[in-house]
């Protein structure tokens, strides 16, 4: 096949089909084209409401649901046997709390990762009895919605979380008159509480609208107190820019560290403050290090592709690096979809015989989409549907819509429990650097995040070896050079177990780390963080798969952060000190353009 080049700052076609309405497939007469028209003027005005889930998605898995529980009678004798023993249960518990408030044992506990019944006011009548009954019911109903014999897995899962979610917002500690604690602190303040939470309200109510970040974000400024590592922007394209920090040490490693971000965030989760950046410790162990910043979509950027974030990002980005530093191969770093961008141009550059990687890095990233956790249930045929024509009409996923999708998967934690917090007991939780980049969203493409969960999420083509790049379907196989990846533990965006599938698709050596913490907070866990652990093992080339769940047995526990295992793992892999490298090669046309942290991560 032919070389051909990329001129910086242009996109390339796309090798995959742009994703289409399906008025532009087939031959139709005008009065198609302006039913498709409105039925996605529908779907638009619908997702305004619905945070981008499609109603129809989710009548058709109660539907599945219902029509196989009323043709099992089995089912449904089981659930009345379970009804009548839980209402005994609680009438038998309520009668010895009467008798005995203080010395019954509770008749259900609440699930280990449930802290709203943990107060020592809800073992006290009548909330003890108020609480027990509905987590009794919240025990019925997913007996009630699981094991439903022809119901279709995916629909299983689809309305045993609808179902939880419906729930969760009845809870008695959502309500004033049967939350003891909020009782408490309102007796106590003489209901001072209740008006700091009508101001809290109305506070958070005007920034919404006026599309201002949360209340203290104000002190967490990007290059004033967040992202301050010092580097030069030394090449922008029309998708991102690359930062190259400023050596610390007199003698560096020659091989040069690149980190592929996910552009579902801003990049400066990795370089948050002093004493909490990846950029900082990595140049303090000798380490030269370039940092992708990517741009924020608006409706312009609506045809960008996954193929032209390949292209423009890592591939242009691999050019500038080897500019810069042209005698060493590069220490590649991907976090989350970053990762998965990153493993599929290794493995495109791997099939055309070029491997300009030492070692590949994944942070929380998955290259096998089967088992992605709880977002895999907003992937299915319909739902993308819905996304699609949504995206289309405004031509990016707004943040809005992202953000109220992953606080779906935690309403507990994120939506209900700050609810009672700020607005009930009139307590602000104190603003924090990561909390504040939390709030600084981003947006997605119409076409990159339809190809996206269209070709990876949903066909799941990267792990079957059908994803295509350049015009050919590439294989992770073909990457042979050694390969460290991180999973966390309480992860809801890429859950362990599926990043632990690197295993089974790279033919090489595998040194995976499991710590404990989230998606975000697992990853930034410098050194000195109190309460830190991790598990770390390596599979070389010749050794049998363990499946995650031994592994996680037969794994020790390690205390502390897990970077200076990291750290430890790419200085073995690198070669011996070299005095540092210049800022840029403007001989080469990468000039500094600007001081880091650049311009791309200002944009709102």
């Amino acid at each position: 096949m032919a070389k051909t080049s990329v001129r910086r700052g242009e996109a390339r076609a796309s090798s995959k089909p742009t994703i289409q309405p399906r008025s532009a497939i087939y031959d139709v007469d005008a009065s198609a084209v302006f039913g498709e028209a409105l039925d996605q003027s529908l779907n638009y005005l619908t997702s305004r409401f619905t945070l981008g889930l499609s109603p129809a998605a989710l009548f058709e898995a109660y539907f599945d649901w219902l029509i196989h529980l009323a043709w099992s009678p089995g089912k449904r004798l089981q659930l009345s046997e379970k009804a009548l023993r839980k209402a005994a249960r609680l009438a038998r518990y309520a009668a010895a709390c009467f008798l005995n408030p203080q010395g019954t044992a509770p008749c259900i506990e609440p699930l280990p990762n449930d802290p709203r019944f943990r107060a020592p006011e809800w073992h006290q009548w009548p909330f003890n009895v108020i609480h027990q009954a509905f987590l009794l019911n919240q025990q019925w109903w997913h007996n009630a919605t699981t094991n439903v014999r022809g119901v279709t897995p995916q629909h299983e899962r689809e309305v045993e979380f609808a179902t939880r979610q419906i729930l969760d917002v009845f809870s008695p500690s959502n309500f004033f008159w049967t939350n003891p604690e909020v009782l408490r602190k309102t007796v106590a303040e003489g209901g001072q509480n209740l008006i700091r939470g009508y101001l809290n309200f109305i506070d958070d109510w005007q920034r919404a609208l006026n599309e201002r970040p949360p209340p203290g974000t104000e002190q967490f400024k990007v290059g004033e107190t967040l992202a301050l590592s010092p580097g030069k922007v030394i090449y922008r394209n029309r998708l991102m820019e690359l930062i190259q920090y400023e050596p610390i040490t007199d003698k560096v490693r020659p091989e040069p560290v690149l980190i592929v971000p996910a552009w579902i965030m801003k990049y400066y989760i990795l370089d948050l403050r002093p004493g909490k950046s990846l950029v900082e410790y990595l140049t303090s162990q000798g380490f030269t290090v370039f940092m992708i910043s990517w741009k924020n979509p608006t409706a312009e950027d609506r045809d960008i592709g996954f193929e032209d974030y390949r292209r423009l990002g890592v591939l242009e980005a691999v050019n500038a690096v080897k500019a810069v530093v042209p005698d060493a191969d590069i220490h590649g770093v991907g976090y989350c979809l970053g990762g998965t961008l990153l493993a599929i141009a290794a493995a495109a550059l791997a099939r055309s015989r070029q491997n300009p990687f030492k070692t590949l890095t994944f942070f929380a990233a998955q290259v096998d989409f089967q088992e992605a956790g709880e977002l895999t249930l907003f992937i299915n045929e319909s739902q993308l549907v819905f996304l699609e024509d949504m995206m289309k009409m405004q031509g990016f996923l707004g943040n809005y819509q992202m953000a109220g999708t992953f606080q779906l998967l935690r309403s507990n934690d994120l939506i209900w429990s700050r609810i009672i917090r700020e607005y009930m007991l009139g307590e602000r939780q104190p603003m924090f650097d990561l909390m504040a980049w939390n709030a600084d969203t981003t947006r997605m493409p119409y076409r990159m995040h339809s190809e996206y969960l269209r070709y990876l999420f949903l066909n799941n083509d990267l792990a079957a070896g059908r994803y295509v790049a350049d015009g050919r379907p590439i294989a992770l196989r073909d990457i042979r050079v050694p390969v460290f990846a991180v999973g966390t533990e309480t992860d809801h965006v890429a859950p362990w177990k599926s990043v632990y599938k690197v295993h089974l698709l790279f033919d090489t050596e595998v040194t995976f780390v499991l710590t404990n913490g989230g998606h975000n907070a697992g990853v930034v866990a410098e050194p000195g963080h109190p309460r830190r652990h991790y598990r770390v093992a390596t599979k070389t080339h010749d050794d049998v798969y363990m499946d995650a769940d031994s592994w996680f047995e037969e794994t020790p526990v390690k205390q502390g952060s897990w970077w200076p295992e990291w750290a430890n793992w790419l200085a073995k892999r690198s070669g011996d000190w070299i005095d540092p490298p210049p800022l840029g090669a403007p001989e080469k046309g990468y000039r500094p353009l600007m001081d880091a942290p650049g311009s791309y991560v200002l944009q709102p």
